[in-house]
């Protein structure tokens, strides 16, 4: 088919301009579910309060946040979800959970921004990836205590966090799955106090025994 050269130029400038419209979008889709870099101080007081010991020498992560509260069970990330279950007695703010479930529809890659002190590797479905990041903890040996697999926790994965308006209240999912097929997964409530946060209470949201 042929075009009036008028006509043809309209028709390619139009469809430069889609094209570079549709790349915008994409890349302001990309920027919008990044994980802000003030959530990963959130995630590495979790790790430190919560799972961290003095054996600890390497941390296991996903690389991808999760976006359902129990495992196999996608439509979890809801606020009927909350609401069935009750949560922390009821007593989370309301805009709180919307955000919360807001920020957690789809999964997001984490970045090496954790800073919990002790070194830790990204684990993407499944396969560990090659880098290691995190400070130079050394790892201790000796005939008496040799380095053994306690020394590693495998694995966390941690959902987007959620905040309140004020941005004094914060809540963020983390579950524990082991290579033995055990595990557990909780939803943290901070609160701030002064420039910190804390950790105010915690939910078990499920178990998984032997």
């Amino acid at each position: 088919m042929f075009f009036p050269m008028k006509t043809a130029a309209l028709v390619i400038w139009s469809l430069s301009f889609l094209v570079g419209q549709s790349l915008l979008t994409v890349e302001r889709g990309q920027a919008a579910v990044d994980v802000p870099p003030e959530d990963y101080s959130l995630y590495d007081r979790v790790i430190e309060d919560k799972f961290l010991t003095s054996q600890i020498r390497l941390v296991l992560l996903e690389r991808m946040t999760v976006s359902r509260l129990v495992p196999d069970r996608e439509g979890s990330m809801t606020a009927d979800f909350f609401q069935e279950h009750g949560f922390f007695e009821d007593m989370l703010p309301q805009e709180l959970v919307r955000d919360f479930v807001g920020a957690n529809q789809s999964p997001t890659r984490l970045e090496a921004r954790f800073q919990f002190g002790v070194r830790y590797r990204f684990v993407s479905e499944g396969t560990m990836e090659d880098s290691e990041a995190g400070a130079a903890t050394p790892v201790l040996s000796d005939r008496a205590s040799p380095v053994h697999a306690l020394s590693v926790l495998d694995r966390l994965a941690f959902s987007r966090v959620g905040r309140t308006l004020r941005n004094d209240q914060a809540l963020v999912y983390v579950e524990n799955m082991r290579p033995d097929g055990t595990g557990a997964g909780f939803l943290v409530w901070c609160r701030r106090q002064g420039q910190e946060w804390k950790l105010f209470d915690t939910e078990v949201v499920w178990t998984m025994r032997e």
